[in-house]
């Protein structure tokens, strides 16, 4: 996708109207359960009385705000997309984006948070902005783009580093961890950190000399004493009843629970400690579990939760185990090409994928082998529906004849196209909005004042967290969408348009 640029019109325009909507109060600090490795001042707390020095950076010195994994030539966004917007607010506005929503959305903020891209004109060496893209990222359990991410910036910086230390434990690298730990003498860390590397190396009395120091020092608290105690030697406590879990789980402490076999159910933490039950030691429940969070994020690729999903043959009934049921018989009806058996299994397998809001990685996986087959009646409009969720959309739209109103101003959606009027039955305020939005490629005032300012990365992220939701206001949802057309993002805005029409979001 590629930003066209704006009409003369837009360039003359004196942008009166303000954007409304506001940054939120995203904090600009890390995810809350972020383990404490690295011993370092607070950031809010003086540590010295001399005034403060002048930073300067040598030339040539990579920033840490410039990094990303995805050039220009892949995602045609030109490099000075946040210009003159503050760091501190674009850094909010990537906090506040949600973990979960329009598929489209979560790609396009996804694509911001890994786009190599010039800081903002105002960046610090702070780097508060890659932080954020980062920590988005984490959020949203996407830890193996985050990593990297991280290794492409280099973790030497301690921030850096305390992340790039969690993401390591919960994807099982924690040999890796320890040794990257091992061998950087500027990373000093705390004692919970330094005693889980010494015990995973083998060093088990000077961990449990360092558990002895950091207790009598107050560096560790009781309950953390405890858990490391019983990490350490848990054949000391054998028969006692398991710990309570800590009030605050982090990576670190889910690791030890772990290897006490006291694993913790995922399902009521984070999304990125969901990435731990993907491993077969988890059990197949917990596999699924986790695949199914972390696909509706878009943090896991559909073939990966495919593989999970098609394991083994489900032995029980009701929630998850129906779903996998479901999409069983129909991938083993697609193998077959028996289309009397997709015509059957079709609309449960959809119904049992809406239930669990994994419809687009559904028709990432299947539309291509749906639409090369015979059918018809209300099957074929189902492929089709199936279809405009893929990134097939258009030759979907191309290569059929609309079967009523309803697909007719889908099609026309799905070409680019203003359609010619709504659907006469069955109209909501979502298709009315849709149907403004293409109706009318001009930039929306609401935005004409940050595009001349030369913020259209700040416009951009207002603009997906007001559709992430696929509710709210239909007059700005109507205006994002319009933004991204007249922005060149015309895929963004179609993907969009088509998933608030076709997806329950609601």
């Amino acid at each position: 996708m590629r930003i066209k640029p704006l009409l003369c019109a837009l360039l003359l325009c004196t942008g009166a109207a303000a954007a409304q909507e506001t940054d939120g109060d995203a904090p600009l600090t890390g995810p809350d359960w972020l383990s404490d490795t690295i011993i370092r001042p607070h950031g809010d707390v003086a540590t010295s009385a001399t005034p403060p020095e002048i930073t300067v950076m040598p030339l040539g010195q990579v920033r840490l705000d410039a990094v990303g994994i995805l050039p220009f030539a892949t995602t045609g966004l030109p490099a000075g997309l946040w210009a003159d917007s503050a760091p501190d607010t674009l850094a909010r506005l990537m906090l506040s984006q949600p973990a979960e929503g329009l598929p489209a959305m979560l790609a396009l903020t996804r694509q911001l948070a890994l786009a190599e891209l010039d800081p903002p004109q105002d960046a610090s060496t702070e780097a508060i902005l890659f932080l954020a893209r980062l920590d988005l990222l984490l959020d949203r359990g996407a830890l193996e783009p985050a990593r990297a991410l991280m290794e492409r910036a280099g973790p030497a910086d301690p921030r850096i580093f305390r992340r790039w230390f969690d993401v390591s434990l919960l994807t099982g690298q924690a040999e890796r961890a320890c040794a990257a730990m091992r061998a950087s003498p500027d990373i000093a860390p705390t004692f919970p950190a330094r005693i889980f590397c010494l015990a995973r190396s083998g060093d088990w009395p000077a961990a449990a000399l360092s558990l002895g120091t950091g207790e009598a020092l107050g560096f560790i608290s009781t309950a953390e004493a405890d858990l490391i105690a019983r990490f350490l030697d848990p054949e000391l406590f054998e028969g006692e009843p398991p710990l309570p879990l800590p009030p605050e789980m982090t990576p670190l402490h889910y690791q030890m629970l772990i290897s006490l076999g006291e694993r913790p159910p995922s399902n009521a933490l984070p999304l990125a400690f969901a990435h731990a039950d993907l491993a077969d030691l988890a059990g197949w429940r917990a596999q699924l579990d986790a695949a199914e969070r972390l696909m509706r994020a878009g943090a896991i690729e559909p073939e990966q939760w495919l593989a999970i999903y098609t394991a083994r043959t489900p032995a029980a009934s009701g929630g998850v185990w129906e779903r996998v049921d479901a999409l069983q018989s129909f991938d083993a009806a697609l193998l077959a090409s028996d289309p009397e058996a997709i015509t059957r299994y079709l609309p449960e397998v959809w119904a049992a994928m809406q239930q669990a809001g994994l419809e687009t990685a559904f028709a990432r996986l299947y539309s291509d082998r749906l639409l090369r087959l015979p059918l018809t009646g209300e099957a074929a409009m189902l492929a089709r529906r199936v279809g405009l969720l893929s990134p097939l959309y258009e030759a979907v739209a191309q290569g059929a004849v609309a079967q009523d109103d309803h697909e007719r101003f889908l099609f026309a959606i799905a070409r680019g196209e203003a359609p010619e009027a709504p659907p006469r039955t069955g109209t909501d305020a979502i298709t009315t909005a849709v149907a403004t939005a293409f109706a009318d490629t001009t930039p929306p005032e609401r935005f004409t004042r940050l595009l001349n300012l030369n913020r259209t990365g700040e416009a951009l992220l207002r603009a997906a967290r007001t559709l992430s939701a696929g509710a709210g206001d239909t007059d700005d949802m109507a205006d994002a969408l319009r933004l991204f057309r007249a922005l060149g993002l015309e895929d963004t805005a179609r993907r969009a348009a088509l998933q608030l029409m076709i997806l329950d979001r609601a």
